[in-house]
């Protein structure tokens, strides 16, 4: 009896198991993305300290990424609970 379950089951469980796969590289994706925005913010950070960057420039530069990371946030996509 199990054996016929699994069989009707199948289909079902890998379209889950695809939708799964593609929700979990979509969160790995976004989460790089909000790192690698954060990364640029430190590496701005560092410009300012040392003179390579004027402050208009830094302040201009530094409202892009925070903006980006803002609209990655609202998306809700990066949540307290990544990871599952």
């Amino acid at each position: 009896m199990f054996i016929v379950d699994d069989i009707l089951l199948f289909p079902a469980r890998s379209i889950l198991w695809i939708f799964r796969e593609l929700y979990n590289a979509t969160q790995e994706e976004i989460t790089n993305e909000a790192e690698a925005l954060t990364t640029q913010l430190s590496g701005l950070y560092m410009a300012l300290e040392t003179g390579r960057m004027t402050e208009a420039e830094f302040d201009q530069r530094e409202k892009e990424l925070l903006d980006r990371l803002d609209a990655i946030e609202a998306r809700g996509t990066l949540s307290e609970d990544d990871g599952e």
